[in-house]
């Protein structure tokens, strides 16, 4: 039997050549499947990522939302329903220069600066003659004894329209808290008075004033307001 004879080293060079390169495409074949997977990982992490984000701000603005306490709702004008402690009175109307000497601390109605103040929430007192002239308009005026907490005023906040309502301090008080409309008023001790809705109710933006629906605002800003 003859022997097989030699390869020639040009063919097993040029066969371990080939072997490499198949070995090297093979190399760079798996290397490339590897970064293909990492970037799919990646996208299915960002994607979920911005998901799950996604979901907490809108959660996080619902439960802003939720807890943001709003104003309450009241309908403009009253059912005429009797309110125990409402005192009544028979101001007139009529625009006038300087100090007025009012019958009823605070005012409910009389003579009144020309200018109304304009509606809002204030850490201090407010002009008489101007807030006056806010009640014409058929504004309420909610003035609280300025010995009340924080915490009361805060609570009195939560309880008032969102406009024609103005909310201050008043030196002298004869209660707590009093709730004046146009020729109508409501003295109550205690914050937690249900009848401080039932008046707001009845007396905001009543058409039993001498200008109902005069706007509340454009006009004069008193101290101290906040709101």
């Amino acid at each position: 039997m003859s022997a097989t004879p030699p390869v020639p080293p040009k063919i097993k060079q040029a066969a371990r050549l080939k072997q490499e390169r198949a070995e090297e495409r093979a190399r760079k074949l798996e290397e490339h499947r590897r970064r293909e997977a990492r970037a799919k990982r990646n996208r299915r992490i960002g994607i979920w990522s911005a998901a799950i984000g996604g979901a907490v701000v809108i959660a996080l603005l619902i439960t802003a939302v939720v807890l943001t306490p709003q104003p309450p709702s009241y309908s403009a004008g009253g059912s005429g329903d009797a309110i125990e402690g409402v005192e009544t009175f028979e101001n007139v109307s009529e625009h006038v220069q300087g100090a007025v000497d009012y019958e009823q601390t605070p005012p409910a109605g009389g003579p009144h600066d020309p200018a109304w103040l304009n509606c809002g929430v204030y850490s201090q007192p407010v002009p008489d003659e101007n807030a006056v002239h806010s009640l014409e308009h058929g504004a309420l005026w909610i003035t609280y004894d300025p010995s009340l907490s924080e915490s009361e005023v805060s609570e009195l906040r939560t309880k008032l329209p969102s406009t024609y309502v103005v909310l201050s301090p008043f030196e002298g008080l004869p209660s707590p808290i009093v709730l004046s409309g146009w020729n109508r008023q409501l003295s109550v001790e205690d914050v937690a008075d249900p009848r401080i809705e039932s008046f707001i109710e009845e007396y905001w933006q009543s058409g039993d004033v001498p200008e109902p629906g005069a706007p509340c605002t454009g006009a004069v800003d008193g101290q101290g307001k906040v709101g």
